[in-house]
């Protein structure tokens, strides 16, 4: 809480973190996004006191871990595991040999550590590859090495360092997708940094918006997207360029059943015409955003009623 990270260059000073507050509940995956240079990676690596912050302090399963040094900080990191972007693999080792490291730097004895690799490269699915080296894989493969790694001391948190910005978008998806699964079977808490809002739209329970050391808007996804002017409802939907007089912006911040937008030609007797958007799952949802023109003598009304029926309306440009 309250985290300041500066970094003092020859002629300088970088201020990285600055009064970052980040709560994240156990057994979610919460999602910082923000371009290159607004901190994400100092947060991340100030978690498990791989940085160690100038001032405020870390928290993690209820241990202040400012507060430790030495051993100490070495057995509390081992309750928390970490998959890095560019896999981090050691090319000199098979598959089975990177994911048992940690344990084997531990002092695990040899058949245990055979026998969790086994169980984990399985989770992973990859039970197949135990005597292949990381030359010998695909992108995808190589990360799911780095998840099993990182995940071999047990782990209650992961962290994730933008774990799929260097693979395609199929690659990208089975990955997400498998993080949710270990999260949901392990009862993991996952922490994970991305430039991409795409990430956020398809894993993140909760969310916040990284810029100049700080975050701008932070809390449940649905939540947000329901938020008024909210900075994440218009990054994960954004809209083309809206300024006619009868047009509003309509944000569905959960799933819907009915027509609404039929209803209201039938019901209000007004125009209505859709300008863009779109409807995505987003945490097991349908939300969306639409660009939509709204004519009649009865517009107050029908937009009146898409509010009572919980939707979000604002008027373009505001």
């Amino acid at each position: 809480m309250g985290l300041h990270k500066v970094y003092r260059l020859k002629k300088h000073r970088v201020t990285a973190l600055n009064g970052v507050d980040l709560h994240v509940e156990p057994g979610e995956i919460y999602g910082v996004v923000g371009q290159s240079g607004a901190g994400k990676s100092t947060l991340l690596r100030s978690v498990n006191l791989l940085e160690r912050p100038d001032a405020g302090t870390v928290t993690v399963d209820g241990e202040e871990l400012t507060s430790l040094r030495g051993a100490r900080l070495r057995t509390a990191r081992r309750g928390i595991g970490m998959v890095h972007q560019h896999f981090a693999l050691l090319s000199s080792r098979t598959v089975a040999g990177n994911v048992g490291f940690p344990l084997e730097v531990s002092g695990v004895g040899r058949a245990e550590r055979r026998e969790r690799v086994g169980e984990l490269l399985e989770l992973v699915g990859l039970g197949d590859k135990a005597r292949a080296y990381p030359s010998q894989l695909s992108g995808g493969q190589k990360q799911r090495v780095g998840i099993a790694r990182a995940l071999a001391s047990r782990p209650k948190v992961l962290l994730s360092d933008e774990a799929t910005s260097a693979l395609d978008p199929a690659t990208t998806d089975s990955i997400l997708a498998l993080l949710r699964r270990l999260r949901d079977e392990l009862g993991l808490t996952i922490l994970l940094i991305t430039h991409e809002m795409d990430v956020i739209k398809k894993i993140c329970d909760s969310a916040a918006i990284m810029e100049n050391g700080e975050f701008r808007e932070a809390g449940r996804v649905l939540d947000l997207i329901g938020t008024p002017g909210s900075l994440l409802a218009r990054s994960l939907f954004p809209l083309p360029d809206l300024a006619g007089p009868d047009t509003v912006v309509v944000t569905y911040p959960r799933s819907f059943d009915e027509p609404l937008m039929s209803e209201l030609t039938r019901r209000f007797d007004v125009d209505v015409n859709i300008l863009g958007g779109g409807v995505e799952q987003v945490a097991g949802q349908s939300v969306g955003r639409l660009g939509v023109d709204v004519r009649g003598a009865r517009r107050s009304e029908a937009l009146t009623y898409l509010s009572e029926h919980g939707l979000l309306v604002e008027e373009a440009g505001k």
